[in-house]
């Protein structure tokens, strides 16, 4: 496998298996769109990229009668079988009404943009690839997030055969935020928004991946040396690190509430689907554990 690795002047912070997200509402269930700011539908017009998939948002009639159906379906199932406790408890309905209400109705129910760009912005840039309608089943994407760019890897999902290819990159400096998005099925979806307002809707693996993506870019990366940890510190670390098996990275950084948050990176594994591992420890600056004390934006 030829993997990717960092420039020698340059730290790697994750990589996580990333694609296009999918719409979860009933009218937009399984699909997605990429539109100018005009809500145009401008697939078709970015270059380089191959045919895909067209689709259109269900109306308010043919969502009832799918919502109709499905009920009338698992009225049939109940009477037939008496499981009504275990077809609720399954998931298996399609109701996504668990998902809570949509943070952006107009992007989440009523149309389901995973590309909003005006011509000329980043967000147009983006590899055709990160789309599952168009690349085959057995390719898979990787966002690679580090101290001075993010990347889009292409690889196969052979563990044996891999190998990493990069789609696209661009620095961090291009990169305003990366907003965490709640109305998804299973919450992996997350915003990457560019300086130049344009953005994509993207889905992790499952929500550690997604929260592993966001964290280091929804605030300013400060990472910390050795050298500045306290005595405390150096020995919760050094704990830490005891119980972490196989080959990996240690990344320290100090949160916006004034936290420190140790990561252990296993990159000796790239999983084709995932990416890499993390595992975390959060502390004091007295190396405390701060685990049950975490405020919004340390994990």
């Amino acid at each position: 496998m030829t993997r990717w690795q960092p420039d020698p002047d340059e730290t790697l912070v994750t990589r996580a298996g990333v694609t296009f997200a999918t719409g979860v509402a009933t009218s937009v269930s399984g699909m997605r769109w990429f539109r100018d700011t005009e809500r145009r539908d401008i697939q078709d017009e970015l270059p380089g990229w191959p045919a895909g998939p067209h689709f259109t948002p269900r109306a308010k009639k043919e969502r009832r009668l799918r919502e109709g159906g499905k009920i009338g379906a698992r009225f049939l199932l109940v009477a037939t079988l008496g499981v009504l406790e275990s077809l609720a408890g399954s998931g298996s309905t399609g109701n996504v009404s668990r998902l809570g209400e949509p943070e952006e109705p107009e992007n989440e129910v009523e149309d389901f943009p995973v590309l909003w760009a005006a011509p000329g912005t980043l967000a147009r840039t983006l590899p055709w690839q990160l789309d599952p309608g168009r690349r085959a089943d057995k390719e898979r994407t990787h966002l690679v997030v580090t101290d001075q760019r993010i990347l889009v890897l292409g690889l196969n999902n052979d563990k044996n055969l891999s190998h990493d290819e990069v789609l696209w990159e661009t620095p961090r400096s291009n990169i305003a935020t990366a907003q965490r998005m709640t109305f998804s099925q299973y919450k992996v979806d997350f915003k990457l928004v560019f300086t130049d307002g344009s953005w994509s809707r993207l889905a992790g693996w499952n929500t550690n991946c997604r929260n592993d993506l966001t964290r280091p870019l929804a605030t300013p990366l400060e990472l910390v040396t050795d050298e500045e940890l306290t005595t405390g510190q150096r020995q919760t670390v050094a704990e830490f690190l005891k119980r972490q098996d196989g080959p990996g990275d240690l990344l320290i950084t100090r949160r916006p509430s004034g936290h420190f948050l140790a990561e252990y990176l296993r990159t000796g594994v790239i999983d084709p689907d995932y990416g890499i591992g993390h595992d975390i420890c959060l502390m004091h600056a007295n190396g405390e554990d701060a685990s049950h004390e975490y405020v919004q934006g340390d994990l």
